[in-house]
C-alpha cells in the first residue's frame, strides 16, 4: 500500500533526450526500476523511429519487458497511428500529451489545441484502455501565449469530456513555484498529477507544496534526466530519488527502496556515459 504514486518516466521522457541506447539496455533499465519498487513506469513512445531515434523499437521493448506483476506500464501515443500501434501491445495504460500553449503545441505536435483535443477523443476510443493526458505548459508558456487562470480550467474540462482517465499537469519549462502551485490547485483541485522540471531548481520545493495541498501523483525520472527539445532552456525532470527521499522523510509510503533506486541511477549514469543531473547521485 502506498500513500503517494510515483511514476518514473525515465525510460521514455528521460531517454528521449539522450543519444539512442540499445534496446537491451532500455529493457534492463525498466527491469531495474521494477526491482527498486517502482509500480508505475512510462516505458516507450509510439512515434516515428526516424523522428525520435532514441524511442525506436517500442514494440520490442514492451515485448521484452512483459507484464511484471503489480506494475502499470505506460506508453506515450501522439496520434491515431501511435494509438493503433499501442493498442496491439499488452500495455495497461497510455499517456497523451496536449499543450496549454498554442505555440508549444505547434512545435511539439504540429497541431492546434483544438486538433489535439479531437485526436485525443480518437486515441481514447482506439486504445480502449486508460489514458492519462499530460498537459504541457500547464504552469506557463515560454511563448507568452498562456493565461493559466483563464485557460487551464477550461482545457481540463474539455480533456475530461474526451474520456481521459487522468490528467497530469506538466511544468515544461520549470516555471512552478509554491505560489504558482497553490494558484493552480485552487483552480483545478488536487486530483491531478504533477510533472515538474528543474529549470529554475524549484521542482522539489514545488512538489512539497503540492503534496501539502493534497496532490498524490507525481512524474519523475531516475537521475533527473529528460527535458523537451521544443522548449527553450528546458532542464531535466525532478529526480525520482530526490522525491522518494523527501516522501520517506515525511513518513509517506512509496513502495520504493531508495538504496536500490540510487544503485539504478548510478548504473544508468554509466550506461548513458555522462554525469546525470541528480544531486543525490553525486554524493559519495
Amino acid at each position: 500500500m502506498t500513500d503517494v504514486t510515483v511514476r518514473d518516466v525515465g525510460p521514455r521522457d528521460g531517454l528521449q533526450a539522450e543519444a539512442p541506447l540499445p534496446i537491451a539496455v532500455r529493457v534492463e533499465f525498466i527491469r531495474r526500476l521494477v526491482s527498486a519498487g517502482l509500480r508505475h513506469i512510462e516505458v516507450v513512445s509510439f512515434v516515428r523511429d526516424d523522428l525520435v531515434p532514441s524511442m525506436a523499437g517500442a514494440e520490442e521493448v514492451v515485448a521484452a519487458v512483459g507484464s511484471p506483476p503489480g506494475v502499470v506500464l505506460y506508453g506515450l501515443v501522439a496520434n491515431r497511428r501511435g494509438a493503433e500501434r499501442g493498442a496491439c501491445t499488452p500495455l495497461q495504460s497510455f499517456t497523451y500529451t496536449l499543450s496549454l500553449s498554442e505555440g508549444y503545441s505547434q512545435k511539439n505536435t504540429r497541431q492546434t489545441i483544438t486538433d489535439s483535443l479531437r485526436a485525443l477523443a480518437e486515441v481514447v476510443h482506439i486504445v480502449a484502455r486508460p489514458v492519462d493526458v499530460v498537459v504541457s505548459c500547464a504552469f506557463g508558456s515560454p511563448f507568452d501565449d498562456v493565461d493559466v487562470r483563464r485557460d487551464l480550467p477550461k482545457l481540463v474540462t474539455e480533456i475530461r469530456s474526451c474520456g481521459a482517465a487522468a490528467i497530469t499537469l506538466a511544468d515544461t519549462t520549470g516555471m512552478a513555484t509554491p505560489r504558482v502551485v497553490k494558484d493552480i490547485i485552487d483552480l483545478v483541485g488536487s486530483e491531478v498529477g504533477f510533472h515538474l522540471h528543474e529549470t529554475r531548481h524549484t521542482a522539489l520545493l514545488s512538489a512539497f507544496t503540492a503534496l501539502r495541498l493534497g496532490v498524490r501523483r507525481f512524474d519523475t525520472s531516475t537521475g533527473g534526466i529528460g527535458g523537451s527539445p521544443f522548449a527553450p532552456n528546458a532542464a531535466g525532470n525532478l529526480a525520482t530519488e530526490s522525491l522518494v527521499a523527501l516522501l520517506h522523510d515525511e513518513g509517506l509510503a512509496t513502495g520504493v527502496d531508495l538504496s536500490t533506486l540510487l544503485s539504478v541511477g548510478r548504473w544508468l549514469q554509466e550506461a548513458i556515459g555522462h554525469p546525470l543531473p541528480s544531486p543525490l547521485l553525486q554524493l559519495p
